[in-house]
């Protein structure tokens, strides 16, 4: 029995450590194939980093606001009786843009001017009796201040009459029309937008360390939608913000053709003068990332076996100002390394790489896209 039981415990000794041995052989081996395994080379397009001399320049982005820009409102209340514009059409300062109903009004003037005649007669009846001593200064004086209160009272209501016709404070481009006729309005209710855009304003803010680059007169280059235009410095701002430490510019631009309206988002830029060599690099050739923008450099890379392969190694670059595809790199590169420009989200520090140049990313300093 207990050599039975014996022979058993040995058997399944044997088996287990068969099974053992067995599998520890077959990781061995499956480590062994993938510390051997090389992934297959990924397909980039690559370009070689060239030297350029760039003009120094101060980018910022900015919004063009209207040298005089309201929104024509009711200064009393009324019903309108006339509309004598039309939306986006063009006014001259005085031009009248509405007219409220002004029968009440025109009613009382009426009345105010009649009394104004009869304290006028009375005047004149109140200076002869005067002159003769027939009535007292007393009574003359009360005749005089009875013909100035009808006359202000005729004055005034014209005044009234004259504030329910709605003119334009300033030439512009009116937006869109924003009364009916028979509407009633309160006061200050709006009635249509007024841009000036004759020159417009740029408004746009750089850091506190720039500040120096700011003064009255520099030239500013602008632009927006493949719109360039180039204006100067009117006004800086007296503060700083705390929050941001930016200080705000303003610029003007001459706007003859009324492309830039109020509201748009533009780039503008400060010339410095002086220019600075770069290393020009398509846009797409840069790995943007919070801990620093690297570029990959394909060169001659050793793997774990101590062969040499094609592949890339991960350079961290500081780059300076854009134009248009290109971007330019400060330092980390130098003149004559072959940069991948595309397929750069699938790389690795050492991955390698097969070069196939035969279609390019655009790589041009004034792009023009088709659908732009």
């Amino acid at each position: 029995m207990w050599k039975r039981m014996l022979l058993m415990l040995v058997i399944v000794a044997a088996v287990v450590g068969g099974l053992g041995a067995f599998k520890t052989r077959q990781i061995k081996a499956g480590m062994a194939a993938g510390a051997s395994f090389q992934p297959p080379p990924e397909s980039v397009t690559t370009t070689v980093a060239r030297a350029e001399e760039w003009p120094s320049t101060v980018s910022s982005i900015g919004s063009v606001t209207a040298v005089q820009g309201v929104t024509v409102s009711a200064d009393l209340p009324g019903l309108v009786q006339n509309i004598s514009f039309e939306s986006g059409r063009m006014v001259r300062a005085g031009d009248v843009l509405v007219k409220l109903d002004t029968r009440q009004e025109e009613a009382q003037l009426a009345a105010a001017q009649s009394a104004s005649a009869l304290s006028r007669l009375n005047f004149d009846r109140m200076k002869g009796l005067r002159d003769s001593g027939v009535v007292s200064q007393s009574d003359y004086d009360r005749a005089v201040a009875g013909l100035q209160q009808d006359d202000a009272k005729v004055g005034e209501i014209r005044a009234t009459i004259a504030r329910k016709t709605i003119r334009a404070p300033f030439s512009g481009l009116l937006g869109l029309r924003q009364v009916n006729l028979g509407q009633y309005l309160a006061p200050g209710a709006p009635i249509v937008p007024l841009q000036s855009l004759n020159p417009v304003y740029v408004n746009f803010s750089l850091p506190q360390q720039q500040m120096s680059h700011l003064r009255p007169g520099t030239p500013v280059r602008l632009t927006a939608n493949g719109l360039q235009s180039t204006g100067r410095i009117t006004a800086v701002d007296s503060v700083v913000d705390e929050a941001t430490r930016n200080v705000q510019a303003q610029a003007t631009f001459a706007n003859t053709d009324g492309r830039l309206r109020p509201g748009m988002f533009v780039e503008t830029k400060i010339d410095l003068g002086a220019s600075q060599p770069v290393l020009v690099l398509p846009a797409s050739a840069i790995s943007y990332a919070p801990y620093g923008d690297s570029v990959y450099v394909v060169g001659n890379v050793k793997g774990p076996d101590g062969k040499s392969f094609l592949g890339v190694r991960q350079q961290f670059v500081k780059l300076g100002g854009a134009k248009g595809d290109q971007v330019a790199v400060l330092s980390g590169l130098k003149p004559g390394e072959e940069v991948v420009t595309a397929g750069v989200f699938k790389l690795r520090n050492g991955a390698a790489v097969q070069v196939n140049n035969k279609i390019q990313p655009a790589n041009s300093p004034a792009p023009r896209p088709e659908d732009s």
